[in-house]
């Protein structure tokens, strides 16, 4: 019985990576719509340029098919690079190690500043760019200063369970076995991001948050994939933690429809532009 369940936990992981992954370039091939465009320049009302961080298995213009054009008809300068790809070339991001894709956003970050003539970027990620819009901050040096706000969505902070699946493994002493099906399909950063993952920890010692930065974490209630509830939360001063269902109740929006929610859209803009907030028109988003 052990046995059976070992094996179709195994199954599991390597269906849930298909899942993350599958979802992430569901709309690789569609257009910017409006952002990724390098003649911008930053206007008065909103200097720093934006800097979109996709998810575990997506990519920038799949990923902000709906954020990066709604901000960039706000008036910013937005930009969505696809940053971590196992196979280059291939628009399947995020799935290398995490230090070595934050050193692609640093580059990211920097071709942004060269390009605009900004002074600093605004950082907005969701789920595995969420966690590297806290992590990049805090660990590459100099990086904290090229960075005024940081718009974590759903980010796996203290590491996640992927819908409770590295709970079961722990139970049944499989764990290192679904750790090496995750690397062994291409996944390194997988494992990283799970409840115990070597990133976690280094990540939740010390402050997360660093000095001159706004930092706001926006996590809903019903994500069912970094899990358990309240992962996602930055508890230090200074950091806005906002639950979706706190201004719009009726929302059930899961992980992945978080950045394709257009009250959640309202919601970044917000944090952006705190000085200039715009009512939240509640929809309700994708629930997966």
């Amino acid at each position: 019985m052990r046995r059976s369940l070992g094996t179709a936990l195994l199954a599991a992981a390597t269906g849930l990576l298909l899942l993350v992954t599958g979802a992430g370039t569901a709309r690789a091939a569609g257009p910017s719509s409006g952002f990724d465009d390098w003649s911008c320049h930053p206007s008065a009302a909103h200097p720093e340029p934006v800097v979109l961080l996709h998810g575990l298995g997506g990519n920038g213009p799949g990923n902000f098919a709906t954020l990066g054009p709604e901000l960039a008809l706000a008036g910013y300068c937005v930009y969505a690079p696809t940053y971590g790809e196992a196979v280059p070339g291939v628009p399947v991001g995020g799935l290398v190690p995490i230090e070595r894709s934050s050193r692609e956003i640093a580059a990211d970050i920097d071709q942004v500043l060269a390009a605009t003539g900004a002074a600093k970027v605004d950082l907005v990620g969701h789920s595995e760019g969420g966690f590297q819009s806290l992590y990049v901050p805090k660990f590459l040096p100099g990086y904290a200063a090229k960075i005024a706000k940081v718009v974590a969505i759903a980010p796996p902070t203290h590491g996640t369970t992927f819908a409770n699946l590295i709970t079961v493994a722990d139970d049944l002493g499989i764990r290192a076995q679904v750790d090496d099906v995750l690397r062994t399909a291409g996944c390194a950063a997988c494992t990283e991001l799970t409840a115990g993952g070597t990133l976690v920890g280094p990540l939740n010692t010390g402050p997360i948050a660093q000095q001159g930065i706004d930092y706001t974490v926006i996590a809903s209630r019903t994500d069912e994939l970094v899990t358990p509830y309240g992962t996602e939360f930055v508890d230090e001063p200074g950091v806005h933690n906002v639950t979706v269902q706190d201004t719009c109740w009726l929302d059930l929006v899961g992980h992945i429809g978080l950045a394709y929610d257009s009250g959640v859209a309202t919601m970044v803009g917000n944090a952006l532009d705190p000085a200039h907030p715009l009512p939240v028109l509640c929809a309700l988003g994708p629930i997966i």
